[in-house]
């Protein structure tokens, strides 16, 4: 996933898309070279937060926000029958391949459901908050959600091998 700057003009849907494949492109940028030892490595235990973990938690994002809220899918979670997003934390038991897959999937999904909303004031009713959202909010909740574990991306890579950088 090549990792390619927002543009500074771009109108607003151009804008989101552009953030949200950002931040996408700096998950994976954050686990590129690692082999899977080194993703599932925990940085501070006991918690089971690894790099693995979090390719796997945004996976069950993706599939949540555009799949189930926005598209209306009636699918069950990756890695848990709980319901449960914490769950794909724990990647323990995980390959990148596996990992990588369920998200590049999931993602390919994310873009071709936003690619097909008639625009960003499409709303829909998200179960959790008990409110309609626009399509709008969607995307930004999840630029929200990958900047902030891109932070603990950060702070996972460089206690697998020292490599820093934004």
């Amino acid at each position: 996933m090549e990792r390619i700057s927002p543009p500074l003009t771009g109108d607003e849907r151009e804008t989101l898309r552009a953030y949200l494949d950002y931040h996408r492109a700096t998950l994976a940028w954050k686990c590129e070279g690692l082999d899977d030892e080194q993703l599932r490595r925990v940085a501070s235990p006991p918690s089971t937060l690894s790099l693995l973990g979090l390719v796997r938690h945004m996976a069950e994002v993706e599939r949540h926000w555009f799949r189930r809220v926005l598209d209306g899918e009636d699918l069950p979670h990756l890695w848990s029958d709980d319901h449960d997003f914490q769950a794909a934390y724990d990647a323990s038991g995980s390959t990148r391949d596996e990992a990588f897959a369920a998200w590049e999937d999931q993602v390919a999904h994310s873009r071709r459901i936003e690619a097909a909303a008639g625009s960003l004031d499409v709303t829909v009713h998200v179960p959790g908050w008990e409110k309609e959202a626009s399509l709008r909010l969607l995307m930004l909740h999840l630029i929200h959600e990958y900047a902030r574990h891109n932070g603990h991306a950060d702070f996972l890579r460089e206690a697998v091998d020292g490599t820093t950088g934004a």
